[in-house]
């Protein structure tokens, strides 16, 4: 396989926000901590602390939820490694979609491996541990029930509603055998597996296991205790909104925009087949779309007793991550590296590193057909991302010779209709006196 490489502004497809970070503008130094380069990595690790108790409890919750799985060595050496001081991860996170969903979560997670190889042997005194981040509290079937394949859509019929981890997996055994080749590890993923997020866990680990990626499902009750202070103070004082919108409020007189937009609480509450949005309406709170509501002290009541029914929204789910993980850096595309750019004060608030923020991998694929038609067509790596009308204007403009314009047609169309509406009112005088 050949490949080219490009710079990524020349693409026209990335926010000037996502360029303007890579490139280190000094305008926006105060959204993050240190820069994605060797030198900003090396600070990173002599910042970065994490409580033993922390890691045990880490270590812990991913052997429950790797029961019954074949590890392999690589999985069982980096899950040994999690509760030793120097062992930090990277992650990538990615929505449950189906059969892997788009090509680019296969990019992230593969970037994310060879980040902790590059770093294993630039400090071979720490262990980098790669790890993938199962959105699995998501809610939002209608972007993951579907995919494509050879032109043709596959969708996921289900009723199912709530956070999209616990979803049975009832009927994607069987949309796997609509599939032009029988693919087993999809079959046996969703065969053996109850739900949505175990059988994501499966497959992902039957790909990427080999080099010890760990994959976590965060909606675990254990992880969530611990979280429960920032939980508590969201219910109560409710600082997250404050804090993202003074930083989505500077990039915005920046001129970049905001890509998320803080809510007075940023939880929802969550059931199997439930997870909707918290209000306070004065001495109440609210359970959006439900009867449910809780006085305050029915609340705090209720986070003890149930901490796995609080759900962080796409605010709070970063600070979560970092509080539950031993993690230096982030690994994810541009609309991800963007939001996380308005987190920074959350994170100094509650005294929590921010990650490095690494942008994924990308990548367009061109199958021997299509290389062969761009190189018939002379055609750049470059013009592949202009937009398809003026691409092929400017090809028309270039096999013929001259440029090609319809102006003198236009010219013409408008002095026949201009002709038309002189006659129009003679016209109309005329057919009244009949």
């Amino acid at each position: 396989m050949k490949a080219q490489t490009l710079p990524l502004e020349k693409t026209g497809h990335f926010s000037k926000l996502f360029l303007d970070y890579l490139h280190q503008q000094p305008q926006l130094k105060f959204l993050y901590g240190q820069a994605p380069t060797p030198e900003g990595i090396g600070r990173q690790l002599a910042q970065k602390e994490f409580s033993p108790e922390r890691r045990a409890l880490l270590q812990r919750v991913l052997q429950q939820q790797y029961t019954g799985l074949q590890t392999g060595e690589a999985v069982e050496q980096h899950l040994e490694a999690l509760t030793e001081p120097g062992t930090f991860t990277i992650t990538t996170g990615h929505q449950l979609n189906i059969f892997t969903g788009p090509l680019y979560f296969i990019y992230k997670i593969a970037a994310t491996i060879r980040a902790c190889q590059e770093l294993q042997q630039q400090y071979p005194q720490h262990r980098f541990v790669p790890l993938y981040w199962m959105a699995s509290e998501d809610h939002d079937l209608a972007e993951i029930n579907h995919f494509r394949l050879f032109g043709q859509t596959y969708t996921w019929q289900t009723e199912q509603t709530g956070p999209v981890g616990r979803f049975s997996t009832s009927g994607l055994a069987e949309l796997s055998r609509e599939l032009p080749e029988a693919v087993p590890l999809f079959e046996e993923a969703y065969s053996q597996e109850p739900t949505l997020a175990a059988a994501t866990r499966r497959y992902v680990h039957s790909l990427f296991g080999q080099w010890g990626l760990l994959v976590l499902d965060a909606d675990d009750a254990a992880l969530k205790r611990s979280f429960m202070p920032v939980l508590k103070d969201e219910l109560l004082q409710q600082k997250s909104h404050r804090l993202v919108q003074q930083a989505s409020d500077q990039l915005q007189e920046m001129g970049y925009g905001a890509q998320i937009h803080p809510r007075e609480i940023n939880l929802f509450y969550m059931q199997d087949g439930l997870r909707e949005r918290l209000v306070q309406e004065g001495e109440q709170w609210e359970v959006l779309n439900t009867d449910l509501r809780f006085s305050e002290q029915a609340l705090l009541g209720e986070l003890e007793k149930h901490p796995e029914r609080f759900s962080p929204n796409v605010v709070l789910r970063p600070l979560y991550q970092e509080w539950i993980l031993p993690n230096l850096a982030y690994i994810g595309g541009p609309a991800e590296l963007a939001y996380w750019l308005q987190l920074k004060p959350l994170f100094d608030h509650y005294q929590t590193p921010f990650p490095l923020l690494l942008p994924r991998q990308f990548a367009l694929v061109l199958n021997k057909a299509l290389e062969q038609r761009r190189q018939k067509l002379n055609l750049e790596p470059a013009e592949l991302f202009e937009d398809p009308h003026q691409l092929k204007s400017r090809l028309l403009q270039l096999w013929s010779g001259h440029e090609i314009s319809l102006d003198e047609e236009r010219q013409q169309l408008q002095q026949f209709f201009a002709a038309l509406q002189e006659k129009a009112p003679a016209s109309t005088k005329a057919f009244r006196a009949l």
